[in-house]
């Protein structure tokens, strides 16, 4: 009889990743459970843990490994965060690409933008604008040295600043990279919010920044809200999930926009 070989990641870089993405959706990992998964030793498995250790991703534990953001807190999440979980963490693992070797970046308060704060390269040079407190919170236990969180009221069911303050902060700034989500992706109106304040606040990310990367998970094609916030030809690129509709994709790739399916 043969036995199959447990089927996963072979490569030492394919299967961290997949190790630390399990670990954000379960809040921990097990070193005998992954070597059973992934048909390796436990030795192998604890080098895994190490070196995702050493990049701030987890943190070893006895046995096994916790996410570093999951450490000291629960995560401050509402329901709509929860909504397409694992799209918006695939979304934000291949928007890491994006993201320069040095400069300046703004990660918009989204909660898909909160799941790029998970997997954000933090040994990069790069200086980190946000005005959300959860992203900022993610990035500073992460260990990013350089991180400005802009001022403002508290829009308290997003943990975000959205008022006249935080926009008045950005008028200062010129920054190499935006990544901004959105509530709706509309074909007439392009990206949408339902909220003035919000709408506000993208608008001034969007005018202070030479490149602009949307994430948008399939769930918002077709949604429109009652404020739109950047037109298809302010978009550079638009990252988005498996089960967006290929027609939808072409008319966006038509505006000139990099259109990525993760």
């Amino acid at each position: 009889m043969t036995i199959s070989p447990p089927e996963g990641p072979r490569l030492p870089h394919d299967r961290q990743h997949a190790i630390y993405m399990l670990a954000l959706r379960q809040g921990s990992v097990d070193v005998a459970d992954l070597a059973r998964r992934y048909g390796v030793t436990t030795e192998t498995i604890r080098r895994d843990l190490s070196d995702l250790q050493k990049r701030r991703l987890l943190r070893r534990v006895h046995g096994g490994a916790v996410p570093v953001e999951r450490m000291n807190h629960e995560p401050m999440v509402d329901a709509r965060d929860m909504v397409n979980a694992e799209e918006k963490l695939r979304i934000a693992t291949m928007a890491v690409q994006e993201v320069p070797e040095r400069g300046s970046v703004i990660i918009d308060s989204g909660s898909t933008g909160q799941r790029l704060a998970d997997v954000f390269p933090v040994e990069r040079d790069i200086h980190v604008v946000t005005n959300s407190l959860i992203t900022a919170l993610t990035l500073s236990r992460r260990g990013l040295r350089d991180l400005t969180v802009l001022g403002g009221g508290v829009r308290t069911k997003r943990l975000a600043m959205v008022d006249d303050t935080t926009r008045r902060e950005l008028e200062h700034m010129a920054i190499d990279v935006l990544f901004i989500s959105c509530d709706g992706l509309s074909f007439k109106h392009g990206l949408t919010t339902p909220y003035r304040e919000e709408h506000t606040i993208k608008r001034a990310m969007i005018e202070r920044a030479s490149r602009v990367v949307a994430l948008v998970d399939s769930s918002k094609f077709g949604n429109v809200q009652m404020f739109g916030f950047a037109s298809f030809d302010e978009i550079d690129v638009l990252v988005t999930d498996t089960e967006a509709d290929a027609d939808a994709v072409d008319i966006l790739s038509t505006h000139g926009i990099i259109v990525h399916r993760a």
